[in-house]
């Protein structure tokens, strides 16, 4: 029987993967080129535009503003309304205003159309973090998410080589380049959310692509987890805001932000700093952390879920970062402090997949859209504050030396934090 059951899990998890993920994942990718196309696009806009690295910061930071506000309420709308119609949504607007960003013409402007995106796009993340939750029972859900953020790094390696030669047809229909990475990267975002609405199904009840044994087990094996959790399915969505350990899962998302939000948005101009090299070698460069992150998330994710193991999982990646970030911005060598700032990020974006599996195990229903929402919108706070602090610190001191060691004590910290919260180990997924 046992065996029998395990053969049941196998397929129909197979299933639910072949049919979500990959769609998931190109969702995914779109969302982060359309937020992280500023870091390269910069490498014009902000001579065309006048603008100083502090200038740029507050700009970047200030998509965060409205994400926050309105991530929380957008995760309960989803919740309520189902994930098909509210992510198309949000895809649609964000698509549309990320392709007003080649119009903008003064700083000020700049600033309001990053308000407007930060709008359009609160939700996405935990949202399809929720969404997951509802598919993939917890024996498998680290290597679900985990897909779904290598969207997120292949983004960076097809996005910023894809956009540095964007980049290149500067003066094309007399139009500069950095207009064209905003205008022509923001349209896939209006395609796919057009076609969620026909593609991302909302739950397993009524696919054609399960038989009936298969949705029965899913249906009852998710049942049964949510029921379980410490904090169930049957928990009202306030509980997200009052429970202290969700509180602490958001303190170690938001210093490990300080990683995968700040250091991504100024890579290109660290990178050129480095190497000095031309747009599309920065770009290239650039990209490369983000082939070695999704192979960590892939791999950290598989061996948790198999191991049943998330604090190790969680931690010592987290706290390996830091210290190889310190000892590239020690380093006297140029090409090391580039290897050990790759192996820094790589390591950084592993335990992605590992953290919200662990906290989509403690919380569920409704009271988990709650969580996730919030954990995201605390985290993003690294958005909103880190790149109008790092651009003051490259213009006060010429370099991102300071920048760099302020983000590897929040992966320190992080792991902290992370040790003292996560249980060692998940129980055995039981039928």
């Amino acid at each position: 029987m046992a065996i029998a059951t395990a053969d049941l899990r196998r397929t129909t998890v197979a299933r639910v993967t072949r049919h979500i993920i990959p769609f998931v994942m190109v969702l995914y990718l779109v969302a982060y080129i359309d937020r992280s196309n500023i870091s390269v696009a910069a490498l014009q806009m902000n001579g065309a535009l006048g603008m100083t690295a502090q200038q740029y910061g507050w700009g970047a930071g200030l998509f965060f503003s409205t994400y926050i506000l309105l991530e929380f309420p957008s995760n309960l709308i989803l919740a309520h309304v189902g994930a098909r119609r509210w992510i198309a949504r949000i895809m649609v607007s964000w698509g549309v205003i990320a392709s007003l960003m080649g119009l903008i013409q003064s700083t000020d402007q700049f600033y309001l159309v990053r308000i407007l995106l930060g709008a359009a796009e609160a939700g996405f993340t935990p949202g399809i973090i929720y969404y997951l939750s509802r598919w993939y029972p917890s024996q498998d859900r680290a290597k679900a998410v985990g897909w779904f953020y290598i969207g997120a790094a292949l983004a960076s390696v097809i996005g910023l080589p894809l956009a540095g030669i964007l980049l290149s047809l500067d003066g094309l229909f007399g139009v500069p380049g950095w207009r064209w990475v905003y205008l022509l990267e923001g349209l896939p975002a209006v395609v796919l959310g057009l076609l969620v609405l026909r593609l991302l199904p909302d739950s397993p009840a009524s696919v054609p692509w399960l038989d009936e044994t298969g949705r029965q087990w899913l249906t009852r094996t998710l049942a049964r987890e949510a029921a379980e959790a410490p904090v169930s399915e049957r928990a009202h969505w306030s509980m997200a805001l009052r429970d202290s350990r969700v509180w602490l899962f958001s303190l170690v998302w938001l210093f490990q932000a300080f990683g995968t939000i700040g250091v991504t948005l100024f890579l290109p101009q660290i990178v050129r700093g480095l190497s000095g090299g031309s747009n599309f070698t920065v770009t290239m460069l650039s990209a490369a952390p983000f082939l070695l992150a999704a192979v960590l998330m892939f791999f950290n994710g598989r061996h948790s879920d198999a191991a049943r193991e998330r604090r190790l999982h969680l931690t010592l990646p987290l706290l390996a970062a830091g210290v190889v970030l310190a000892l590239g911005v020690a380093s006297s060598s140029l090409w090391v402090t580039y290897a050990l700032l790759l192996l820094s990020i790589g390591l950084n974006w592993s335990i992605i997949p590992v953290f919200w599996a662990a906290s989509t195990e403690y919380i569920s229903g409704v009271a988990g859209a709650g969580a996730a929402a919030l954990i995201n919108s605390v985290a993003n706070l690294a958005g909103l504050t880190l790149p109008p602090i790092i651009g003051r610190l490259r213009d006060a001191t010429g370099n991102f030396s300071a920048a760099l060691l302020m983000v590897a004590v929040a992966m320190l910290a992080a792991g902290a934090v992370g040790y003292m919260i996560t249980p060692s180990r998940r129980p055995a997924s039981v039928d």
